[in-house]
């Protein structure tokens, strides 16, 4: 069987799924810092044969949260001679303008341990002045002394020729075996020296405490005798090797999340639906991301920590647009200085957890707003209950303060909660140019049902989609997806100025890179597919929009189509073209797919049974603008294909509730995806 797991910030996730199509589902809570131990959990919690896994793919939030906590090794950078403050310089640009008292970021690498070398590469990638090898010997000796853990090495032009960088390398593997080492250039061959020396640093940063993990995590999963093929989920939407995420962890630095981007991508593929708005709410965060015309869309224009008063730090690798807010089950619910109710960004997490939980919460949450309005029921929780204490300290926290009922200031947290969501879901569509009426909103986690008809009601999204194993549903990306690698070769050339056969020669250099990996990591040729393409801009600009473009010999004819391409995006996501301006190639990006299999889903089987068999109960639920009202909750488990319901209306699993409001309608697919008419015209 394939078996998938994902760690979150309160759950540990597991999917599983046989060769005859059969899958299962388990959820155990999260256990910081020892997460391997989550995972051993969560298989014996799912009860599955662990001798019969021949496929192990993992999710994890451990490289963010090294990043974020500044949790990595003491690290040290090499660099160009003049080049050491690079990362203290940064860029110019800042978000909070009018700030005076505006401070950068702090590098991960303080300035004593940036150390300059004499060398020099023109932009062609020529030798100016040759590496001094002495001078590599003098700082492995002084890293040595400073007691450093990592190093990084990044050279200007480096991206053209690493001839440099790995000479560096070389010497420093002679001399000090032991020390984790990058070069920028293994992370990413795209210019820009700040963001390509950051990522490098970062990866260096975090690379002993990934490799110790996954280390862990291996031999946990032989001492429990699983003897299985080992993938992890990258930030690309891809998943690698064990070994390969050791080399470049800074691939997983968005691990978690985008599996359940990619599955949206994947599902809407099997049911028609190539628009979609993926949307996940877990216990500690939101997440959203666009997939306009089923391409799941990739920047490497990421960033750690970014936000309105903080410029936030780069990391030059593929990874998939998503927008990222701190609210979930777990955020918190609190009232700042003006008196203003905030939900978020504070998480309860796993320890102590939402009050609901009784591990000694004391501040109201999410969760705790939805139990005492109804949309959750304490019988689905894994701990006893106590709503009394639960009320006790929405009332004491919040409903004191503003003079209303506990009732009225739980749908008030919600609200607020629905808000900062909403917010979070414009970006990424109205805010990006995509209308979106003609999105269908698939909407997954903990908490993605009970909120997304409500916030497809407000957005305009006339349908959402509930899939099956929705609150493990990132888990369940990974089990859809395929190894994938992105290959990033800086080329700036006028499209005008083009030499053919030399722009096909870095194309199949790209090729041969990624078949010469694969083939390293069990994968012929045959199974590996392509796709090209070409961060494009008007001479004279900045930055670029990325074109897909075609595979194969190119001729003038693909430059002229690659023009068209290039014009129309440019339109759309900056409302104007310059049709009579030069255009030019900065980057080519090839993406390697390795093709795995992947299993096939099951339909859901009809017994006949009728809409009224998997009704549990009518209980109040307070909605907004109409109070209480008595609601039908009914079983997920035991709907079938076809089956309607209207709302007011709860279909309840024991991970996760689909609140229906009145005039919004649901039916059940061929799948047992819950099909939501939101009722918007």
């Amino acid at each position: 069987m394939r078996v998938a797991t994902d760690i979150g910030g309160t759950f540990t996730d597991l999917v599983y799924v046989d060769d005859d199509g059969n899958f299962g589902v388990a959820k155990s809570h999260t256990t910081p810092p020892n997460f391997e131990q989550g995972v051993i959990d969560v298989i014996r919690k799912s009860g599955i044969n662990q001798q019969a896994i021949r496929t192990f793919i993992h999710g994890t939030t451990v490289i963010i949260n090294a990043l974020t906590e500044r949790k990595g090794v003491k690290t040290g950078l090499i660099t160009t001679k003049g080049f050491r403050d690079v990362l203290e310089i940064a860029r110019g640009n800042r978000p909070d303008l009018f700030n005076l008292r505006y401070k950068k970021p702090e590098p991960f690498v303080e300035r004593y341990l940036r150390q300059e070398v004499e060398e020099r590469l023109n932009y062609k990638g020529e030798i100016i002045v040759p590496l001094n090898k002495e001078q590599i010997k003098e700082i492995v000796s002084y890293f040595k002394k400073e007691k450093v853990e990592a190093i990084a090495v990044s050279y200007l032009h480096s991206y053209v020729n690493p001839i440099h960088e790995q000479e560096t390398v070389e010497i420093i593997k002679e001399l000090w075996p032991d020390v984790a080492v990058t070069a920028s250039h293994e992370v990413t061959k795209e210019w820009r020296e700040y963001e390509r020396t950051n990522t490098a640093v970062l990866n260096s940063y975090v690379k002993p405490i990934a490799a110790s993990y996954i280390d862990r995590l291996q031999s946990k999963l032989i001492e429990n005798k699983t003897n299985s093929q080992n993938f992890i989920m990258q930030s690309n939407g891809g998943t690698t090797t064990f070994s390969q995420a050791k080399q470049t962890p800074i691939h997983m630095v968005e691990s978690g999340p985008v599996a359940g981007i990619y599955g949206a991508a994947v599902l809407g593929e099997m049911i028609g639906e190539k628009n979609i708005i993926a949307f996940d709410i877990g216990g500690t965060t939101a997440k959203c991301s666009l997939i306009n015309n089923g391409e799941v869309k990739v920047t490497t224009d990421y960033y750690i920590e970014k936000n309105e008063r903080s410029a936030g730090y780069p990391i030059k690798v593929p990874v998939v647009d998503i927008v990222e807010i701190g609210n979930g089950g777990g955020s918190i619910a609190w009232i700042d200085e003006a008196g203003s109710l905030k939900v978020g960004p504070q998480s309860a997490g796993a320890l102590p957890g939402p009050v609901a939980y009784g591990l000694g919460g004391t501040e109201p949450t999410t969760t705790d707003a939805n139990l005492v309005t109804g949309r959750l029921s304490p019988e689905n929780f894994d701990y006893k209950v106590d709503l009394e204490n639960v009320r006790r300290a929405i009332k004491e926290k919040v409903a004191d303060y503003y003079g209303i009922s506990v009732e009225e200031a739980a749908l008030g947290i919600i609200r607020i909660a629905n808000s900062n969501m909403l917010n979070a879901l414009k970006l990424i569509s109205i805010r990006k140019g995509y209308n979106p009426r003609e999105f269908t909103l698939i909407a997954f986690g903990g908490g993605g049902s009970m909120h997304a008809p409500a916030l497809a009601k407000e957005l305009g999204v006339k349908k959402v989609i509930v899939p099956v194993a929705s609150s493990v549903f990132s888990a369940w990306g990974m089990l859809m997806t395929d190894l994938r690698h992105d290959y990033i070769q800086t080329y700036i050339k006028r499209l005008t100025d083009i030499d053919l056969t030399e722009i096909n020669k870095e194309w199949a250099k790209l090729e041969s890179r990624a078949i010469s990996q694969y083939s390293e990591e069990g994968i012929g040729e045959e199974n590996v597919l392509f796709t090209r393409f070409a961060d494009m801009r008007y001479l004279g600009q900045e930055h670029t929009v990325k074109v897909p473009v075609p595979n194969g010999e190119w001729t003038s004819d693909t430059l002229e189509e690659i023009a068209h391409r290039f014009h129309q995006l440019h339109e759309q996501h900056y409302t104007f073209k310059l049709e009579d301006t030069p255009t030019e190639i900065v980057n080519l990006h090839l993406t390697a797919f390795g093709k795995v299999k992947k299993p096939v889903l099951k339909k859901i089987r009809k017994t006949g049974r009728k809409i009224e068999n998997a009704l549990k109960e009518i209980r109040p639920v307070f909605y907004e603008e109409k109070g209480w009202l008595d609601t039908k909750v009914y079983y997920r488990h035991l709907l079938e294909s076809d089956m309607e319901i209207t709302g007011p209306a709860i279909v309840e699993e024991p991970s996760a509730s689909t609140v229906l409001y009145p005039g919004q309608s649901l039916t059940v697919d061929q799948y047992g995806n819950l099909i939501i008419d939101t009722g918007v015209e």
